[in-house]
């Protein structure tokens, strides 16, 4: 089976990628993973994510500030942040939104510099790269002040049918990791995975993180990597009743529209 996906979100960046990162690309490739958006989590990992873009036709990447970071994003760092959004393999804003579960920079801090950066997305007419959690109420309504202007994806969504709902309405995208694999933890996501419009689902590995929890054999590293992505489109199938095949046709159209992707040679 020859596939052909998109990774919407991934972390290659991190530290544990440091020493193998070439050959976690090039598995990737050959499991069918054939374009991969890079996560910015702040403006060095952003920055390094934007450079490895540059550098491999087959990635692109994401620009911004984390809600954990939120604290230490200044009005003086919009600048660098709009001149790495300008850069071609640069195709969203973000990781942007609000995290009150770990609360590492204090919700005033989170909201500011999420406004902001919905500001920059709607300026530059760039889609948003979206992280939520513990926080739906002031994440939706901060966004609803933005509807109609912004297009983007609820990454790594991991809600039920009340999010669901609120973020098709406000025209986002639905970012699907191995939280569905969990039959634990993604109980009430599995059960809305079937709900989620073909125009509107798109599958990212989150990686090095959540790697799915039912992959047999699980690495020794326990790292998650791109390569694992078609086991996150065989669930989503699953769950959906339709082929894997017809998973990967239509997340990676979805993805193609969002980020504006180029084509890549075979």
């Amino acid at each position: 089976m020859s596939l052909d996906l998109v990774d919407i979100g991934a972390n290659l960046t991190h530290d544990s990628f440091a020493d193998d990162r070439d050959a976690v690309m090039a598995r990737a490739l050959q499991a069918g993973v054939r374009r991969l958006v890079v996560t910015g989590a702040d403006l060095a990992s952003s920055r390094q994510a934007a450079a490895l873009a540059a550098a491999h036709p087959r990635l692109w990447s994401t620009a911004g500030v984390h809600p954990h970071h939120a604290q230490s994003f200044e009005a003086s760092q919009r600048g660098e942040l709009l001149d790495l959004l300008c850069l071609k393999s640069v195709v969203a804003v973000g990781e942007c939104g609000l995290d009150y579960f770990r609360n590492l920079s204090p919700p005033p801090a989170q909201r500011a510099a999420f406004i902001a950066q919905l500001e920059i997305a709607a300026q530059i007419r760039k889609p948003v790269f979206l992280h939520q959690r513990d926080a739906h109420g002031d994440f939706a309504a901060i966004l609803n002040d933005f509807d109609g202007r912004l297009q983007g994806v609820a990454h790594c969504f991991t809600g039920g049918e009340l999010e669901l709902e609120a973020y098709l309405e406000l025209g986002l995208y639905i970012g699907i990791t191995g939280w569905a694999c969990d039959e634990r933890r993604g109980v009430e996501l599995r059960g809305v995975v079937p709900r989620i419009p073909a125009d509107r689902l798109l599958i990212e590995t989150d990686a090095p993180y959540l790697l799915p929890r039912d992959m047999t054999p699980l690495p020794k590293s326990r790292r998650n990597e791109p390569a694992y992505l078609p086991h996150i489109a065989a669930t989503v199938a699953h769950l959906r009743g339709e082929t894997v095949e017809a998973v990967a046709s239509m997340t990676t159209r979805n993805a193609v529209a969002l980020f504006a992707l180029a084509p890549t040679s075979s």
